[in-house]
């Protein structure tokens, strides 16, 4: 598997919202830590330089879940912009930090309340960079 890649603009917003978060005690430690992990291990790019099949903030991605055949197709926002009945996910749920970074086509093992699951990124149905809104 390559390296995660996330935008600049991305990184530090994100990492604000943790911190905003922890002190608001809206995030979990685990959840804040899983997220903050997976944040440092990427390749932190400008937002042009983001490659157009990278799942980014606000991206609206089409997944499957490998065990079961479901498809599904979200919205990965920040939290005061989530809104499930708009199929909006925060990037601090489990599946949106699960996502960030990779690409479509690329394979993620998830653990869910029945267990390890297996997700694949079917499509990014919209990315920002690539439509050139690269300050959202």
């Amino acid at each position: 598997m390559s390296k995660l890649i996330i935008n600049r603009l991305d990184y530090a917003r994100i990492k604000k919202c943790i911190s905003d978060a922890k002190q608001f005690k809206s995030i979990s430690k685990t959840e804040a830590d899983k997220l903050i992990k997976e944040l440092d291990s990427a390749e932190v790019v400008e937002p042009e330089e983001i490659p157009s099949n990278v799942v980014t903030m606000n991206s609206i991605v089409k997944l499957s879940f490998l065990n079961s055949n479901k498809q599904i197709q979200f919205q990965i926002v920040y939290p005061d912009q989530a809104n499930v009945k708009e199929n909006k996910i925060s990037i601090f749920s489990p599946i949106a930090t699960a996502l960030i970074g990779y690409k479509a086509k690329d394979e993620i093992e998830w653990i869910v309340p029945a267990g390890l699951t297996r997700i694949r990124v079917d499509a990014i149905v919209y990315q920002p960079e690539a439509a050139g809104d690269y300050n959202l």
